[in-house]
Parts: C-alpha cells; sequence; structure tokens
C-alpha cells in the first residue's frame, strides 16, 4: 500500500506525545511490513522541511498554530505528487476535514474527542473552536472508515452519530521489553505514588494532590512524585505548598528514559486522575513494568485500567474516594504486588505489533471496499 498519513505533528516535535508515539509504533511497522507511508504535519522553528524518520517520509508545512490553514493545501499537493492507495487523518486536535477533498479510501483515526473537556484546559474561544469543529464529524467523515482507540472512544463516536459498522477498535500497543519490572528495583520503603505526564490543567493532576493532603493527615509517610512538564506547573507547585504537601510532592520535571522505568518499577501505583483520555498509555508502560493504576472511572481510563484485576477506578472528581484508595495500598503491600503481576500479565498481551497488523488489515479492507459490515 502507499498510505498518505496527516497528524499535526511527528514524533521528532518538542511538542509530541502520546498520540505520535502511537502513530509512529504502528506506522514504522507497516513501512517494515513493505508498505510506502509518507506523513504531512506541521513544522517547528528548526525543523527540516522533510525527513525520513523511522522509514516514514516526513514533510512539514506550517506550525503547530498555522497548520489547521496550512494542512489542506499540503494534503492536496502530496496527492498530485504521488497518487496514495489510502489517506489516513489522525484527528488528535482540530480535524482537517479530509474526507470530503479526496475520493480515495479514507480512515479516521481517533485517539479521542475532546468534547466538553476542552473548555477544562483552554480559553474560552478556543475551545469552543475545538467544540465547534468536532460537530459536524459524524457527516464529513460518513464515507471514511474509523480507527478507534478504545471502546470509550467508539461509544462517543457512535453517540455523535457516526455508523458503529464504520468503526474499529483497535487498542495502542506497549513495549514489554522495554517496560518491565527488574528484580533489582524494589519498591519505595514508603508508600509512594506516581503521575508521569504533561502538567497540563485537563489532566487533573491537581486532584492527587488534593488527595494526597487528605490522606497524609492518617499517613504521613505517604509520597506523590510527578514526572512531567507543562503549563500547569507553577499552578501545581503552588497548591502543593497551600495544601502543606511540599516536603512529600516531588516535581522532577522531564525525566529521561531510565528515570521514567524507575519510576514505574518502584512506585506502589501509577496514578491519573483525568477527566478524559483516548486510552491512558502510561497506564499500560506502568503495568508493564509490574505496577497497578489508580485512575478516575472516565473515558478511556476504564479501558486501560481492568478494575479490580489491574488497577482502581475512583469517580473523576472525588479527591476523598482517591484518598482513601491511597491508604487502601498503603495498608496492604501484598495488594500491590498481586495487582502488579496481573498488570505485567495484562500489558504482555498488548503488543504494538498486533495493533499494526490489525491497523494493516482495516486499510487493506478499506482499499478493497469491504471494511463496513
Amino acid at each position: 500500500m502507499n498510505i498518505l498519513l496527516v497528524n499535526w505533528q511527528d514524533i521528532r516535535n518538542p511538542q509530541a506525545g502520546g498520540a505520535e508515539i502511537h502513530l509512529f509504533e504502528i506506522f514504522s511497522r507497516l513501512v517494515q511490513r513493505g508498505h510506502r507511508v509518507r506523513l504531512v504535519c506541521s513544522n517547528w522553528v528548526g525543523g527540516e522541511a522533510q525527513e525520513m524518520v523511522q522509514g516514514i517520509e516526513v514533510h512539514r508545512t506550517g506550525g503547530r498554530h498555522t497548520f489547521a490553514l496550512k494542512g489542506r493545501g499540503a494534503v492536496r499537493r502530496a496527492l498530485t505528487a504521488e497518487r496514495a492507495d489510502v489517506v489516513c487523518e489522525d484527528i488528535n486536535k482540530l480535524p482537517l476535514f479530509l474526507a470530503g477533498m479526496t475520493r480515495l479510501p479514507f480512515c479516521a483515526i481517533i485517539p479521542h474527542l475532546f468534547g466538553s473537556t476542552a473548555f477544562e484546559e483552554a480559553a474560552w474561544p478556543m475551545a469552543a473552536t475545538v467544540w465547534v469543529a468536532e460537530q459536524p464529524l459524524p457527516l464529513a467523515y460518513r464515507r471514511a472508515g474509523f480507527h478507534a482507540i478504545s471502546e470509550s472512544t467508539r461509544d462517543d463516536l457512535v453517540a455523535r452519530g457516526v455508523d458503529g459498522h464504520h468503526i474499529r477498535v483497535i487498542h495502542p500497543g506497549v513495549d514489554s521489553v522495554r517496560y518491565r519490572p527488574d528484580p533489582a528495583v524494589g519498591r519505595t520503603a514508603d508508600p509512594t505514588f506516581v503521575y508521569v505526564g504533561r502538567l497540563k490543567r485537563y489532566k487533573g493532576v491537581d486532584l492527587a494532590i488534593r488527595a494526597l493532603a487528605l490522606a497524609r493527615q492518617e499517613r504521613p509517610d505517604l509520597r506523590l512524585e510527578i514526572a512531567g512538564g507543562g503549563d500547569h506547573l507553577e499552578s501545581l507547585q503552588e497548591l502543593a505548598r497551600d495544601t502543606g504537601q511540599g516536603d512529600a510532592v516531588r516535581f522532577l520535571g522531564f525525566v529521561s528514559e531510565e528515570e521514567k522505568l524507575r519510576l514505574f518499577r518502584s512506585a506502589w501505583a501509577n496514578v491519573f486522575p483525568s477527566p478524559k483520555e483516548g486510552w491512558g498509555i502510561t497506564v499500560m508502560e506502568a503495568a508493564a513494568c509490574g505496577t497497578p493504576s489508580i485512575a478516575s472511572d472516565s473515558p478511556g481510563l476504564r479501558d486501560s485500567v481492568r478494575a479490580g484485576t489491574t488497577g482502581w477506578l475512583v469517580p473523576h472528581g472525588d479527591a476523598a474516594a482517591l484518598a482513601t484508595q491511597y491508604l487502601a495500598l498503603a495498608g496492604d503491600r501484598g495488594v500491590v504486588d498481586r495487582f502488579g503481576v496481573q498488570a505485567r500479565q495484562h500489558a504482555e498481551r498488548l503488543t504494538w505489533d498486533a495493533a499494526a497488523a490489525q491497523t494493516e488489515e482495516q486499510l487493506q479492507d478499506l482499499i478493497k471496499g469491504t471494511d463496513f459490515r
């Protein structure tokens, strides 16, 4: 297949995150399977206009805030320069509405849709723009096949009016060779919880801090380590100070892969209190390291966390419920280890090779016209 892929960013973009990891893990494997993949995406200051990245031919145009205006033209040029067999648009920010621009077989990859959660992060004009842009998706992409990364995303699409027969759920994988338990790295002596990810307001990291403050009234030995950066960092640091947790919460900033592994392996649980995710890649990375997760019972996370087996789900926004779960684990190291073993077993069943094979099958079915069933 000759695949034209479109995403706002590529894996080398300084702003790259989980969506880009997901994209490159799958499509670099399709390159290894003998397919040609070109990617149209945005550029950044100092970035090359064209570059080969993991076997994918990357064409960059515009910037983070101008790709919505320049992306469609770049896609037209790419289609004129070389005919594709199928076009894939990864919709993880503003959609470019490319399905109506070509009659080629089309796949819309949906990590998750923001919906009203956009207002929890962005100023209302930007949030409203995202919310409005998502409303025409069922009509604008009615001829597309949809690749949803979780059952929650599928259900969201169906609720918005997308035909469920047009959607395939393809779970992301996890590198369970890199992310694995290490007998030489034991859990911390004090019950310690970890958050790894971007520090954005909508991620709910403030709940992890508020819950810690409540739980430490009973167990002052509890600790929280926060790895990552973002524009919510200063607010979170201020919250930790204001709640008297300055000595119990460590802000580590961006960490190396080695440090990330150490954090996952040594923590008593990974914490992910977000109101909505596509899946939860760090949930699976922690699981592969033998560490369970405590997460909000919210879309995406309720799919990646197997409640009662690989971790625990708490009502989103309920700091007291999260604090109760902190205390329950702090008082029972055995359940932490047991759930960690089960989390590892679950992670081993989810591979990027399987995700790539399922994606390949869907694209081939779209080309043959047999995807909708």
